[in-house]
């Protein structure tokens, strides 16, 4: 289904992203503290088309809106975040846990400010990138989503913006602080293999209808033949020789919400 082919990996990557966490081989670390966050509402710039996904931008020109703990050694600041679905409710995560496919998937990309001078220069550097990934799943309304599902009409077309106004992307994440941790890549190019990888064990509900109006927009610019933007999530890769630690113990089996 994934509109995205590209090479399959990076050439010679070890490290790509995304792919499927298995939650019995996942190695319990005592030592993962939680993530710790803090996000300036206020330093939200605004929400864009890129012609691949949406995407909210933030300022990060101050240390102000971002994270730390967890299995960062130092504080990272928020850049940016966006999702990725499919055409339907049966797919659309690029993540999977036990092969089970979540319909949507949140990504809050973060960048390493004390060992960069910048976002461009973190993306290809080691530890560059922190990347929170947050499952969605059909259920309950969600307040703070609707925030942005109500300014996608304006953002319909590739590379048209809106203003959103203050916007708290910390309400975007589980109540649980339970996650998974792995060192992985960009899953867009240029898949650089900078990437932190932290996946909240919770998802989060989201409203059908909510949902569903991801898939209003388009990949094609005004005046071009309209695509619908529906599958913009990348295969899964193969593990290799990585660990995905846990910050929690694994229970029996049937513990998935």
């Amino acid at each position: 289904h994934p509109l995205w082919k590209g090479p399959l990996s990076m050439l010679g990557g070890t490290r790509q992203s995304p792919v499927d966490i298995k939650w019995r081989d996942s190695i319990y670390d005592p030592q993962l503290q939680p993530l710790r966050v803090s996000y300036d509402a206020a330093a939200c710039l605004y929400v864009w088309n890129t012609g691949y996904f949406f995407q909210v931008e933030f300022d990060d020109s101050t240390e102000g809106s971002g994270i730390s703990g967890g299995p960062l050694e130092n504080h990272y600041r928020l850049r940016q975040f966006h999702f990725h679905w499919g055409a339907v409710d049966q797919w659309g995560s690029e993540h999977t846990v036990d092969n089970h496919v979540y319909p949507a998937e949140l990504h809050l990309v973060h960048w390493n400010s004390v060992r960069y001078q910048t976002y461009k220069e973190a993306i290809l550097g080691e530890n560059g990138l922190a990347v929170i990934g947050v499952f969605l799943k059909l259920g309950t309304w969600h307040k703070e989503l609707q925030k942005l599902v109500e300014v996608l009409p304006e953002i319909k077309h590739k590379d048209s913006r809106a203003a959103l106004g203050p916007f708290e992307p910390a309400g975007l994440l589980p109540s649980c602080p339970d996650y998974w941790t792995y060192p992985g890549s960009l899953t867009t190019p240029p898949l650089t293999e900078s990437v932190t990888w932290v996946i909240q064990k919770q998802p989060i509900e989201v409203a059908p209808d909510q949902l569903s109006a991801f898939r209003t927009l388009l990949f094609s610019a005004l005046g071009e033949e309209e695509k619908m933007m529906v599958n913009n999530y990348r295969p899964l890769q193969p593990l290799m020789n990585r660990k995905v630690r846990a910050s929690f113990q694994a229970t029996e089996e049937g513990t998935r919400s």
